[in-house]
């Protein structure tokens, strides 16, 4: 495996593992959504692994959608 795509999966670990320490929810969500979105990006590198890209393609929006679409409606009440 090329070292690149390996430091991007480690990345992305690293993220993800990060994303439980904060107190504060929206800080979690979005080390975890920038984690989610390595994962994808480290799915492609290791030639389309459709498991590792939908599941955390599907987080990421659950995560954006609970970050900037959720709020606006709060906003907008």
């Amino acid at each position: 495996m090329d070292s690149s795509v390996e430091t991007i999966g480690f990345i992305a670990m690293f993220l993800l593992v990060i994303s439980f320490i904060p107190k504060k929810l929206s800080l979690i969500r979005v080390i975890n959504m920038v984690g989610c979105l390595f994962f994808v990006l480290y799915g492609i590198l290791l030639g389309w692994k459709w498991p590792i890209i939908i599941s955390n393609g599907l987080i990421a929006c659950i995560q954006f959608y609970h970050l900037f679409l959720t709020n606006k409606k709060l906003a907008a009440n």
